[in-house]
């Protein structure tokens, strides 16, 4: 078993099995409001910034998940970037490296 068979979290094909019940309860709300940042704000009794924030990180990790990524070690260090468990500058490192070895395979 090879070192991302042992470590890695299963990634779905479909971007919005990836999204955890945090996300899909925001999205859920975020839609009720027909889209309204501000009737959403309201409805968890934050500020418009905080729903804009939590909405921007929302898309963000909803394109990274949705690219076409044939590579499973890149979508595991892309899924792991977009829950927060690596930062960016450590995930764009390691997929660098990752497709250098690979360029001199």
């Amino acid at each position: 078993m090879n070192f991302i068979q042992q470590h890695s979290l299963h990634i779905p094909d479909r971007w919005v099995d990836s999204l955890n019940d945090e996300d899909l309860a925001f999205l859920k709300r975020f839609t009720l409001a027909s889209g309204s940042l501000k009737e959403t704000a309201k409805g968890y009794g934050i500020s418009y910034p905080t729903v804009r924030l939590r909405l921007d990180r929302l898309i963000q990790k909803i394109e990274l998940l949705a690219e076409e990524i044939n590579s499973p070690f890149e979508r595991e260090l892309r899924a792991r970037y977009a829950d927060g468990k690596l930062d960016l500058e450590s995930m764009k490192v390691l997929l660098a490296q990752h497709r250098a070895e690979l360029a001199r395979k």
